[in-house]
């Protein structure tokens, strides 16, 4: 259980760098954001949350805002799956967890 939960985390944790890598270089690069490699490939990794976030939210979200949508679904799965880290380890141990 305990790395099921664990793999969960770093999941999101990953995709939630890509997304904020993608903002900070997109606010870097200006409108040369989609020649940059290092843009494509993080937003290659963002884009499978992006889709879920499509997939959630109504047909009027615009498709922009779209990855702040996944950001903060992703944020909020961060923080009930370290919620539940936290519960987990208390129940077994904390010093199974290290």
């Amino acid at each position: 259980m305990l790395f099921f939960i664990s793999a969960l985390k770093l999941i999101t944790e990953i995709a939630l760098l890509a997304l904020v890598g993608q903002w900070v270089l997109g606010l870097l690069a200006g409108k040369r954001k989609d020649t940059n490699l290092f843009y494509q490939v993080l937003q290659q990794m963002g884009k499978p949350f992006v889709q879920v976030a499509r997939l959630v939210t109504p047909k009027f979200v615009l498709e922009r805002h779209l990855p702040l949508v996944a950001f903060l679904i992703l944020a909020f799965i961060w923080v009930a799956v370290t919620l539940t880290k936290v519960n987990h380890c208390l129940k077994i141990g904390v010093a199974l967890c290290q």
